[in-house]
């Protein structure tokens, strides 16, 4: 595990898109696993537990902060796939994106598309079933490209 907190630090951000929010959820896991640590450590996949503390914290949340996340109305001009500013456009949007669905919704694509981790993973740490895994992933990608369509923004290109 030693060396490994820059990884959990962007892992927590994936899920939350915030860098001081990740950096809270983080060291909140970590104090409270500190208590254990021994234990953590001797765990056959302690990366995996953290991970999956990281989550729940994630989920869980409860502050509320001044600065709330929010979907921007306005989608910048389009670009064509061409131009060195497409990637960074998509990667900014893909953000706004995530931002804008419900957090279970939002835990569910990072550990499937970012963690690459299949269902019946996702579901143990998530404490759920496979379907729900499944129900919540095409209820995002689903609100995602209807978000997408009213944008007139194509999946194509």
């Amino acid at each position: 595990m030693q060396g490994r907190g820059r990884a959990l630090l962007r892992f927590a951000y994936v899920l939350c898109g915030d860098a001081h929010l990740a950096e809270d959820i983080v060291q909140e896991v970590l104090a409270r696993m500190h208590r254990r640590w021994d234990k953590v450590t001797a765990m056959h996949h302690p990366e995996a537990y953290v991970r999956a503390a990281i989550v729940r914290q994630f989920l869980s949340w409860r502050r509320r902060r001044a600065s709330r996340e929010a979907v921007l109305a306005e989608v910048p001009e389009p670009v064509g796939p061409d131009e060195p500013q497409h990637r960074v456009l998509a990667r900014a949007h893909m953000w706004q994106l995530l931002a804008g669905l419900p957090r279970s919704q939002r835990a569910v694509l990072v550990l499937r598309f970012y963690c690459d981790l299949p269902d019946d993973e996702i579901a143990t740490l998530l404490g759920c079933g496979e379907s729900t895994v499944r129900s919540q992933a095409s209820r995002a990608l689903a609100r995602m490209r209807t978000i997408l369509g009213e944008a007139g923004v194509s999946g194509d290109g």
